[in-house]
């Protein structure tokens, strides 16, 4: 009978011994969100803050109140949003234009039916301090990368014939390092289990047979 192969074995080991390390990373990772959200959770009785200027943006201003001024509106985004009514519809998010160097103002002013751009030139604006949308991949995700975040502003006063926007919520923040944790630790299991599995048929046909 030959003997179990060197190699793959170490080269199995060290990808379990890999998968087992980003499960406890996860695991650490949940203890900081947990923390970071009890955190966010006191941030709507606190007072209000400028909007952030410049990088890096200090994200204890999450979910802060805050007021800020939109010079001119330089580009639309519509996303999938709900107004404070839940209706499900289009928000439309305006990023103003900035001097160079400064975080650009980002504005929700409101929800509707058409993904159309509202008819919104700017102004001052009140409101509550959210991250913006971003589209990271389940892949990042599963890794625990946050990905990078924008501050927006969502307007107490939507545009003229939009519904203001349900305000940012530190509810809405998933945390999900716990599921990340456990299938990193059901990957490590699988692996283990497929090479002994494939072991153990090795060994069987290698087997001498009876004459």
């Amino acid at each position: 009978m030959r003997r179990i192969p060197i190699v793959a074995t170490l080269v199995v080991l060290l990808a379990v011994a890999a998968m087992i390390g980003l499960g406890i990373w996860q695991l650490q990772r949940l203890r900081w969100k947990e923390a970071l959200l009890a955190r966010y959770a006191d941030a709507a009785t606190m007072q209000p803050v400028d909007f952030p200027a410049y990088e890096p943006v200090d994200p204890a201003v999450l979910f802060r109140r805050s007021a800020a001024r939109c010079p001119s509106v330089a580009s639309w985004a519509a996303e999938a949003g709900r107004g404070t009514s839940g209706r499900p519809g289009w928000r439309h998010i305006a990023t103003c234009t900035s001097a160079p160097g400064r975080v650009p103002v980002r504005v929700d002013v409101g929800v509707s039916d058409d993904p159309a751009a509202p008819r919104w030139a700017g102004g001052i604006v009140i409101g509550t301090i959210g991250w913006a949308p971003q589209h990271g991949s389940m892949i990042g995700r599963l890794w625990g990368g946050e990905g990078r975040h924008d501050p927006m502003i969502v307007a107490d006063q939507p545009a003229p014939g939009l519904e203001a926007s349900i305000p940012p919520s530190a509810a809405d923040i998933p945390n999900n390092h716990l599921s990340y944790a456990v299938q990193w630790f059901f990957f490590a299991a699988t692996a283990l289990v497929i090479y002994a599995l494939a072991l153990r048929r090795r060994m069987i046909a290698e087997r001498p047979r009876d004459s």
